[in-house]
C-alpha cells in the first residue's frame, strides 16, 4: 500500500511540477498526504548504486528546480549538470564535504547568475532563490526514487573558486551548492526535526 501511495505521489508531484512549467497533462493532485510524505521522508543520501540516472529524470529535476519561487521572477539561477567521471572526481576534491561524489553518477551544481539580479540591497536575493530551487530538486529526487545530498559552496571562498575553475564558470556565475545524486545504496531514517520551541505566534516567544 505504501509503495502504491509513493508511486501515486511521484506521478502527482511530477505532474504538479511540470504543470507549473507550463507543459504537462492535468493529473489530480488532491492527495496532500502524499506530498507531505515526500517532504517528511526526504533525507540526505551519501551512498549510491553503480547505475546512471536516466535523462528524463534529470530533466524532471531541472524542471522542479526552475519551478521554485523567485524574487521579482528574475530566475537568477544556472544549473550545471555533471555526469562525467573526471569532473565529478574534481568536484569531490574541491569540497571536503563532498567525497561521496567519487561514487555518485550525477551532480547538479546550482549557481546564481549575478547578471540577473537587481542593483542595490536586493542583489543577494539570488541566494534565497537558488536555495529554494535546490530544495525543489532534492524533493523531486526523493519523489523519483533517487537519493541526494546538498553540499555547500558559497560563501566558502576557496570552494567557490575551485568549483568555478573546474566548471569554467564566468565571474558572474557563482556556485551556491553541489547536489550529489544517484540511486540510493543506503536507507537512513529521516530525522524528526519538529520542535515546538522553535515556533512563536504573533510575537517572538509567545506560544
Amino acid at each position: 500500500m505504501k509503495k502504491k501511495m509513493m508511486a501515486w505521489g511521484v506521478a502527482a508531484l511530477m505532474a504538479a511540477t511540470l504543470t507549473a512549467c507550463g507543459n504537462a497533462p492535468q493529473v489530480p493532485t488532491d492527495n496532500a498526504e502524499v506530498a507531505l510524505e515526500n517532504i517528511m521522508t526526504r533525507t540526505s543520501i551519501r551512498s549510491y548504486e553503480n547505475r546512471p540516472v536516466e535523462k528524463e529524470k534529470v530533466e524532471r529535476l531541472l524542471r522542479a528546480g526552475m519551478a521554485a519561487p523567485t524574487a521579482m521572477n528574475l530566475q537568477p539561477w544556472h544549473f550545471v549538470v555533471v555526469d562525467g567521471r573526471e569532473v565529478l572526481d574534481s568536484l569531490s576534491a574541491a569540497n571536503p564535504h563532498a567525497k561521496m561524489l567519487q561514487t555518485a553518477p550525477l551532480a547538479i551544481v546550482v549557481c546564481g547568475d549575478l547578471q540577473k539580479e537587481p542593483e542595490g540591497p536586493g542583489r543577494e536575493f539570488w541566494i534565497q532563490d537558488c536555495s529554494a530551487a535546490t530544495e525543489n530538486i532534492l524533493l523531486a529526487a526523493n519523489a523519483q526514487g533517487l537519493g541526494a545530498v546538498w553540499t555547500a559552496a558559497h560563501p566558502m571562498k576557496e570552494r567557490v573558486e575551485s568549483i568555478s575553475r573546474i566548471l569554467a564558470l564566468p565571474e558572474s556565475i557563482v556556485p551556491l551548492c553541489t547536489i550529489v545524486i544517484g540511486y540510493p545504496a543506503e536507507a537512513p531514517q529521516p530525522k524528526d526535526k519538529w520542535k515546538e520551541a522553535n515556533v512563536s505566534y504573533n510575537k517572538f516567544g509567545e506560544r
